[in-house]
């Protein structure tokens, strides 16, 4: 029996072009990116190689772009980072019903912390209603999430209006991206974010690479310490076999734009 693979929107396979790129990296590009020896060099080359055609892809500067072990991972760092680091700001958080359960769960967690979490419902299309949202801010609000298309419904969410909102309120705004990537144009500054959570596998590149944007002179809290790497922002050795296949996988979609 024939096998058909039909759930890509839970995850692509990989393209034997990004494959083929990664496999000749775990040869050339072993080397640790953070040391100072010339095959160290060669390999942090390639991962602020890759840093600047995924920043390019989505309108931002490379030093907005922030390694991560993927989606999931990015999304926990924008709330938790943010909560943290504003918590004498204000403590609400505002996100929606239907978010992916990296934010929901993340969101959970915090309430354990006093922090109070707004779940915004959503229309009969799966669509964050703008009216709910400027009802549902306070003055101690520090957060908005709201993801950029649903995982499941597809539902596209009004980011651009939802950001212009939040900068308005002085509201740090976060999207989670990661289902959007490569079905619906991304620039950063256009939308309004403040960050966005990107994943690898959705656009046929590596499982267990991702991206947080996290613009400049945004301040949140560190998620992973123990080391200098991602700007002091993202402790841990790089991934660098994955991190340019994402790359491989980004320069994939700005070729199909073209056509």
């Amino acid at each position: 029996m024939r096998e058909v693979y039909l759930d890509y929107a839970a995850t692509t396979p990989t393209e034997k072009r990004v494959a083929d790129i990664m496999n000749s990296t775990y040869s050339q590009s072993y080397g640790n990116p953070s040391s100072i020896h010339a095959i160290g060099r060669r390999a942090k080359g390639y991962v602020e190689e890759a840093r600047e055609i995924i920043a390019d892809y989505i309108g931002a500067d490379a030093k907005e772009i922030y390694f991560t072990s993927g989606g999931t991972e990015s999304d926990n760092w924008a709330i938790k980072g943010t909560a943290f680091a504003l918590k004498d700001k204000g403590r609400h958080i505002i996100t929606s019903c239907i978010e992916h359960h990296a934010i929901l769960h993340s969101c959970e967690f915090l309430e354990n912390f006093g922090f109070e979490i707004t779940y915004l419902p959503v229309d009969e299309y799966g669509s964050v209603e703008i009216s709910e949202l400027k009802k549902a801010i306070r003055e101690d609000t520090i957060l908005i999430s709201i993801m950029t298309a649903n995982n499941e419904m597809g539902t596209i969410q009004p980011i651009k209006e939802i950001g212009e909102i939040a900068k308005k309120k002085g509201i740090l705004f976060h999207s989670d991206a990661v289902q959007a990537l490569g079905s619906v144009p991304i620039n950063v500054n256009e939308m309004n974010v403040d960050m966005l959570s990107l994943s690898g596998h959705k656009i046929y590149g590596p499982k267990g690479i991702g991206v947080m944007y996290l613009r400049k002179g945004v301040k949140i809290e560190p998620f992973m310490h123990g080391g200098a790497q991602e700007f002091r922002q993202r402790a841990g050795t790089h991934n660098v076999t994955d991190i340019i296949g994402f790359a491989e996988a980004v320069k994939m979609l700005k070729e199909n734009d073209k056509k």
